[in-house]
């Protein structure tokens, strides 16, 4: 058995621990240009609030409700996020972190008659240590626990043991909400009359793996209970870094936009450093809002000499 362990609108939760009269208001967090919704409380999702909506529409409900907005504190986040998943590590001999808030924790060998209780323990230690709220979906695969997982958020106790089989579930689980099925292949899918996850996991795998690929093939048989995707726990250095930040006006002259682009390649080579990694390239980009009718964007990429882990020195062009 696996347990999806979520957290419960993460970077909203990480500013009310450091802020606690947060708690109960109406809460979002905008995106490092403040520019879309990418966090927000219960009480704001009440208010009607949608994930990504630009900030500039919703400017009249932010006003009307009193909505608390907050810019992206992505380093806060990420010391926050290191304390749960360093919690979660006590409960189990393998975990995956899965992403910022995220984690499958392996169950096997717990009685399966305990797991509730358990997930109920972990829940509890989480946010007694770190002041995080988390929710938990148990299920014997990858794809189920994510189901679960999602079930548990609009449960009172934020846990649920997905019962087998889950044809109930499924049957209510639209298409595009399966995990690894993205816009394009929902679309896909419902052309052929798939729209739940309960008629993925009927579909015939000889045809899945025609009109598909294998990796749908797994997913059907993960739908099924059958484990195909195992928990990565030490997983493959990255193949990227980006530091990327908004200015607080616009940026017109050439010194100001060297001096940033000094400041951020110095930060991203730090990281390189930390995680003992090296880089033989660095992609540079600008762009003015999106939203904009005089939209800019640019970028170039620049090879290096040989790869390095930022302390050798770059040219000026």
């Amino acid at each position: 058995m696996l347990a999806l362990c979520d957290c419960n609108s993460f970077y909203v939760s990480c500013e009310i621990v450091f802020n606690p009269k947060l708690r109960g208001q109406p809460v979002i967090v905008l995106s490092n240009n403040d520019g879309c919704v990418v966090s927000r409380s219960p009480e704001a999702k009440a208010i009607g609030i949608a994930m990504g909506i630009p900030a500039f529409k919703i400017r009249d409900l932010i006003e009307q409700h009193r909505i608390q907005v907050f810019s992206s504190n992505y380093a806060l986040y990420g010391d926050l996020s290191r304390r749960v998943m360093a919690t979660l590590a006590t409960f189990t001999p393998e975990l995956e972190v899965y992403s910022i808030d995220e984690a499958f924790l392996n169950l096997a060998g717990f009685p399966s008659h305990d797991l509730q209780h358990y997930a109920q323990r972990i829940r509890h230690t989480v946010e007694q240590w770190t002041g995080i709220p988390i929710s938990i979906g148990i299920a014997p695969t990858k794809t189920l626990a994510k189901v679960a997982g999602s079930i548990a958020k609009s449960r009172p106790d934020g846990v649920f043991l997905l019962p087998m089989p889950p044809d109930e579930y499924l049957a209510n689980t639209p298409i595009a909400e399966v995990w690894g099925i993205g816009r394009k292949y929902a679309r896909s899918l419902q052309s052929h009359n798939i729209s739940t996850a309960l008629q993925l996991r009927g579909a015939n795998l000889l045809w899945v793996g025609k009109t598909y690929n294998v990796v749908m093939q797994r997913l059907v048989l993960e739908l099924r209970g059958q484990p195909c995707f195992n928990l990565e726990t030490c997983p493959a250095p990255r193949q990227s870094i980006t530091v990327s930040r908004s200015f607080g006006r616009p940026i017109t002259t050439q010194p100001e936009l060297r001096e940033a682009i000094a400041t951020y390649t110095s930060r991203a080579a730090a990281k390189l450093r930390q995680q003992h990694l090296t880089t033989a390239a660095i992609h540079i980009f600008a762009k003015t809002s999106r939203f904009q009718s005089d939209y800019y964007s640019e970028a170039i990429t620049l090879t290096l000499p040989y790869s390095c882990d930022g302390r050798c020195c770059i040219s000026r062009s």
